[in-house]
């Protein structure tokens, strides 16, 4: 073994296990956070779930602040990454957004994901920069994203469309229509899949018909 290799093993195995104990944490403040909400929860609590003393979370994060924004902004740009990866050479437009619309419409209908928004929201007013930042990690990102793909099929001739970004908003709160604020509400039964394969069945026929290319 090169004498590189030995001194770069040590560091490696740090910042493994310095990650893992921040993962630890963040899924520990997720429980409690969820429970009792950003205002009812504290960091000796955090602690307690995560099971860490308070000296360690506060190695991590210096606040409950810092703890809360991180949680949130990693939770949306997870779901951005995961959803969002869009094959632009795929030519089966309608394909590629009915897979797209199935997996963020079964995504944002989880009731932890629910909660979520809830929890982000009710926070927003003593803290306004935390919706900020939750908004320009998730659906920024993912309107981004769909709009970079959309820009490929536009210029190939699939679609037509003269702002790409708009067209991206408009898909993906085509797919949803309110079933989100229905839900954020706690008004209506579950989300069953039948309704899931409805919706977005209907949400790419009137994408199509609006974006669709000249016939």
């Amino acid at each position: 073994m090169s004498a590189g290799a030995t001194t770069l093993e040590p560091v490696q195995a740090q910042a493994g296990a310095e990650g893992d104990k921040r993962r630890q944490i963040l899924d520990g403040a997720r429980r409690v956070f969820m429970a009792a909400g950003f205002d009812g929860a504290s960091m000796g609590e955090i602690a307690r779930a995560a099971s860490v003393s308070k000296g360690t979370l506060y190695v991590y994060f210096d606040s409950k602040e810092a703890l809360f924004e991180a949680l949130t902004l990693e939770a949306k740009r997870c779901l951005a990454e995961a959803l969002f990866r869009l094959d632009a050479d795929d030519p089966d437009v309608a394909a590629v957004l009915t897979r797209l619309g199935t997996t963020y419409l079964v995504e944002m209908v989880r009731p932890d994901h629910v909660a979520l928004i809830r929890m982000v929201i009710g926070a927003c007013e003593k803290f306004p920069r935390f919706g900020q930042a939750f908004f320009e990690a998730g659906p920024a990102q993912g309107v981004t994203r769909l709009a970079a793909y959309l820009d490929v099929q536009v210029e190939a001739g699939r679609l037509r469309a003269r702002d790409t970004d708009l067209a991206a908003k408009h898909f993906l709160h085509l797919c949803q229509a309110g079933l989100l604020t229905r839900l954020l509400f706690c008004a209506g039964g579950p989300v069953m899949g039948e309704e899931i394969d409805y919706r977005i069945a209907e949400a790419v026929r009137v994408f199509f018909a609006g974006y669709g290319p000249e016939t």
